[in-house]
């Protein structure tokens, strides 16, 4: 992997790592269906601003592909995590949504777009040891309702380790731009519908749109575009380790802005998930400096 490719990984970590705490604000103000709805609905106006700007075309002829790959890594992982954000912490949503580099590297290897080797596993397992440490996940009274927001998450997770390899396939006929605005569109047509039902109950306060307003400008129009980017030029499975990313800075900004308490445990977790970052990615800035090195002599 590309130095580039590997830090628009990481600013990608830190902006979805954020979206867990916006999600805490604005859900239980405006409900899971309306968040979810104008959180896609800022990010199509968002995509399509730019689509105009520089005139590129919307890919109509392959909506039923945009639809499945909308409803998969848009429309019901937002509406699972914003339903979740009711009941978890921040810290915990950012946890779960780890288990999506497992289902995404079992997922790839069984459609064929990337190879399942010892070396991804193993820092699959690194990865998962170091949210661990990082997210001490602390006395939880185990009711149906915590029950349900965790299965949520983990299914939110699947459906984004599954969508990724499919991804990939479309940007081989399909424009990263015209993609993410593609998917985005489509969700807003699936979900519509709930959220007109769920309208008279939303309250729009200002910390809720202003929430809004981040959750949909950046951390899901502009960073789906250049997530979509980035999976053109790197395999399924490296294109999902922002996942292992997320629970450092999902529980960074959960402590500093919600008060969430910061785990003993987030230096020693940091530097086990660089590690499982540099084993599920392939990239290696030590063996890079060494080529360089020998290319110069």
């Amino acid at each position: 992997m590309k130095t580039r490719y590997f830090v628009q990984l990481i600013a990608l970590s830190a902006l979805w790592g954020a979206s867990f705490l916006f999600l805490r604000v604005a859900s239980p103000v405006l409900g899971p269906n309306v968040l979810a709805v104008g959180r896609i609905g800022l990010a199509t106006v968002t995509l399509a601003l730019i689509m105009a700007a520089l005139k590129q075309r919307w890919p109509w002829r392959h909506w039923v592909e945009l639809l499945r790959l909308g409803a998969l890594s848009v429309a019901v992982p937002f509406l699972l995590y914003a339903w979740a954000a009711l009941r978890l912490p921040a810290g915990y949503s950012a946890l779960l949504n780890s288990t999506v580099v497992v289902f995404g590297t079992l997922a790839a290897a069984w459609m064929k777009e990337d190879t399942l080797t010892a070396r991804k596993l193993a820092g699959c397992v690194v990865g998962f040891a170091g949210v661990g440490l990082i997210v001490r996940l602390g006395p939880v009274a185990p009711t149906p309702e915590v029950l349900l927001a965790t299965l949520a998450c983990i299914a939110a997770a699947a459906c984004y380790g599954v969508s990724t390899p499919l991804m990939k396939r479309a940007t081989k006929h399909m424009e990263p731009l015209a993609i993410a605005a593609g998917i985005h569109l489509a969700s807003l047509v699936v979900l519509l519908p709930g959220a007109l039902w769920s309208w008279p109950q939303a309250r729009f306060t200002e910390g809720a749109m202003a929430a809004l307003l981040v959750l949909g400008v950046v951390t899901s129009g502009l960073a789906y575009w250049l997530h979509v980017r980035v999976i053109r030029h790197v395999t399924p499975v490296a294109a999902m380790s922002p996942a292992f990313m997320i629970p450092v800075f999902g529980v960074t900004w959960g402590h500093l802005f919600l008060g969430e308490p910061l785990g003993s445990g987030i230096w020693s977790g940091g530097a086990l998930i660089l590690l499982a970052i540099a084993l599920v990615t392939g990239f290696n800035p030590v063996q890079k400096l060494l080529d360089a090195a020998n290319a110069r002599l």
